[in-house]
């Protein structure tokens, strides 16, 4: 990793002085670390998109710390209490930031109230680089806490190894067609997996560097994420789903004409849920630009098993159209109906597909949870031997074991994972199993004043404990209250021709008003929660009368 780079580039153009040699500013923060911390102490990361992250992260590893990369301190109170919740389960003896934002992460760990916790600038002047010296470290010590999307009070960091790390690594490299000649880059963030793992150190350990932007530059500008792989000759680069069809929507044909694509081996398309006509919208889109459809890479994974699980390059992807009744009835059975995307197959991984109930291992062609085993499984959840033993130590009804529990459901078809839903999220209405995602999708798709906005789909108790699907999605405010009124009432309809259950209530809200995950995955336990507790603030809410006083007598 000696003459490894990482490059900044916000305005996709290549600016040379925008880059760090990242081997030498590693062990100068490694050796400022090794002053102040223990072997095996946490150093939370707290950086903006940037070129500190990097060094920093690296100068942990180089130190014999754990890294606990986080998002730097928000304005909003949850995000803030999440942050402190990660850094109080992790028991962080340093913080690591950079100097525009010291004193905003000073004035956080004060009103945190976490004690004897040292605050450091990398871009102040850090260690002598000369006086680090490298630790003792085993293969299976842990290099990061990959903090997972839980609740707010109870973050669950996952324990991710050197050899999870480098495992994954190269089974990245692998399945995307990547080696040292590949330069990765893209602009999702560096404290979430897909950023650190997939892109970071793939381009940093075993590529010629990582090309990086900011994720506000990019929704402010989308265009410049594909620039940016243009100018810096990016090869590798990812996104979730979102991504590749803001791309679609936003980059107007001036900015398509000046674009050439043909640099980039693989795209890859993961994080979050796949939608099929996103991934044929932008595959049609840029081929005028020279991309190839056999680049863009469905993926599947997860930070329990360090990243990457499935994945298959070489080939346009795989979309499939299968039966609506089999799928909720737990088959994959192809004919004309929902159409899926293919994940492709599993790399170092051995992949079960599990009765959730009965733990019974499920052939090829059934939709259970997916249950997995490999190398880079990680060891735990920090701090949490109950989750941990829940998660990481699953049996078959056979004894076949051990396996991690992934809480996401699919099957396996003709070779490929088709990822179906959340085990958490699948609504059971009248004894078919649905998913949210489907039907946040299809209600966008089909009306145009919900184009590029976030939607929840949940249930919740009606009257005589029925359960009742309620549908919330953000919409612009710029429509009057009667046009409103109307998207809401064909809102329900739509549910009900395409998916055949009825509404119990639309509750239209502000853009930004759906939460996220800050990889972009719904929030839906908390949109339930905000909507039960009436915290939503909507801008219009169609509710049915009987599910109104059904919330009404549980209030009271």
């Amino acid at each position: 990793m000696t003459d490894a780079l990482i490059y900044m580039s916000d305005l996709g153009d290549f600016r040379r002085k925008n880059y760090v040699n990242v081997d030498r500013t590693a062990r100068a923060v490694a050796a400022w670390l090794q002053e102040h911390c223990a072997r095996g102490d946490r150093v939370l990361l707290l950086h903006p998109a940037g070129l500190e992250f990097g060094t920093a992260f690296f100068g942990s590893c180089y130190a014999g710390t754990i890294a606990v990369p986080a998002p730097v301190p928000g304005r909003y109170q949850h995000e803030r209490r999440r942050l402190t919740g990660i850094a109080r389960n992790a028991g962080v003896r340093v913080v690591l930031t950079d100097r525009a934002n010291l004193a905003a992460v000073e004035k956080w760990v004060a009103e945190a109230g976490l004690l004897d916790v040292v605050c450091r600038a990398t871009d102040d002047e850090m260690g002598d680089p000369e006086a680090w010296r490298p630790p003792e470290i085993s293969p299976d010590d842990i290099a990061l806490l990959q903090y997972t999307s839980g609740s707010t009070s109870e973050p669950k960091g996952v324990m991710v190894s050197h050899r999870n790390l480098l495992s994954n690594v190269d089974a990245i490299m692998a399945a995307t067609g990547s080696d040292s000649s590949s330069r990765s880059g893209a602009w999702i963030p560096h404290y979430h997996d897909m950023g650190l793992i997939g892109l970071l150190l793939t381009g940093v350990l075993r590529g010629r560097g990582f090309a990086h932007m900011s994720p506000m530059a990019f929704l402010r500008r989308p265009h410049h994420w594909l620039r940016m792989m243009q100018d810096l000759d990016v090869n590798m680069t990812a996104a979730p789903d979102f991504g590749y069809d803001l791309c679609t929507r936003r980059v107007t044909d001036e900015q398509l004409a000046e674009l050439d694509l043909s640099c980039l081996r693989a795209a890859v398309n993961g994080s979050e849920p796949i939608r099929s006509a996103n991934v044929a919208r932008f595959c049609e889109r840029f081929a005028a630009a020279g991309f190839r459809a056999e680049a863009l890479l469905p993926m599947y994974g997860l930070a329990e098993a360090t990243l990457m699980v499935t994945g298959t390059s070489g080939r346009p992807p795989l979309r499939r159209s299968f039966d609506v009744d089999a799928l909720e009835r737990g088959s994959l059975v192809e004919d004309s109906g929902r159409e899926l995307v293919g994940c492709g197959g599993p790399n170092g991984f051995d992949v079960a597909i599990v009765d959730p109930l009965t733990r019974e291992a499920l052939p090829s062609g059934r939709i259970g949870e997916i249950w997995l085993r490999g190398v880079s499984v990680a060891a735990g959840y920090w701090g949490n031997p109950e989750a941990t033993a829940a998660t990481f130590d699953a049996r078959t009804s056979d004894g076949d074991g051990p396996f991690l529990r992934t809480g996401d459901l699919g099957g396996l078809h003709d070779g490929d994972l088709y990822v179906t839903g959340r085990l958490k999220d699948t609504l059971v209405l009248h004894g078919r199993n649905l998913h949210p995602h489907d039907i946040e999708d299809v209600v966008r798709e089909q009306h145009d004043e919900l184009n590029g906005l976030h939607g929840a789909v949940f249930t919740v108790p009606g009257a005589h404990d029925e359960e009742q699907l309620v549908v919330v999605h953000e919409i612009r405010t710029t429509w009057g209250a009667q046009r409103l009124a109307e998207v809401a009432a064909s809102m329900k309809q739509t549910v009900v021709r395409e998916f055949g259950v009825a509404v119990g209530s639309v509750v239209l809200v502000r853009p930004s008003a759906v939460r996220r995950t800050t990889s972009g995955k719904i929030q839906r336990s908390a949109m339930r929660a905000l909507y039960l507790a009436d915290e939503l603030e909507p801008v219009l809410c169609s509710e049915d009368a009987q599910l109104t006083a059904a919330r009404a007598a549980v209030t009271r």
